[in-house]
């Protein structure tokens, strides 16, 4: 009797790390099922975390009290991000339709991000400057570009991760828009 006992304990030693290792494939094949971009963010309902930055083009700072009194669009960008510059007309567009649009440059050079806004339009009323990203984990920013849509309260009422340019991520952040402003933008 302890002989096969040691028969069976040897046989799943044995095969321990192909049970192990075919549950790593199953669990890593799930992982690439799911949609990145349909990670909920936590902070959707909650005022914007309390922060104070510098900003880009000017003197000054801003911070987390700004936010109050219209509603406002946070674009997180990057002047080495291919998807921002995809989105970049975009967000021209929806501060173009009178959207009070912020953004927020997210671990990038100085003159790196200047000379970007110059070649390709600045649609910011003003631009923040993140360059080590401490504030963005505040904000459970994954990386560039993200999008946030905070209303007169300084309340987080939609997160875009990814390009806005992307349709259905447009379409939804349209109509979150509409549903706080009441407007047809």
């Amino acid at each position: 009797m302890t002989e096969i006992k040691q028969n069976n304990k040897s046989m799943l030693q044995r095969f321990m790390p192909l049970i192990i290792f075919t549950l790593l494939v199953v669990l890593l094949g799930v992982g690439l099922t799911l949609n990145p971009r349909l990670i909920p963010s936590p902070l959707i309902g909650k005022p914007v975390p309390v922060f104070e930055l510098p900003l880009l083009n000017k003197e000054g700072v801003f911070s987390s009290e700004d936010f109050k009194g219209q509603i406002t669009l946070l674009n997180v960008w990057a002047s080495w991000c291919y998807a921002c510059r995809q989105e970049h007309e975009v967000v021209k567009q929806l501060a173009r339709s009178g959207l009070n649009v912020i953004g927020f440059n997210y671990k990038d050079k100085k003159e790196d991000a200047q000379l970007w806004l110059r070649q390709l339009g600045n649609p910011y009323q003003l631009v923040m400057a993140d360059e080590d990203g401490r504030a963005a984990m505040d904000w459970g920013v994954y990386g560039a570009p993200e999008t946030f849509l905070i209303d007169q309260q300084g309340i987080i009422r939609h997160k875009v991760i990814g390009p806005v340019s992307d349709q259905q991520n447009y379409d939804e952040l349209i109509a979150a828009i509409k549903k706080i402003s009441g407007s047809n933008l």
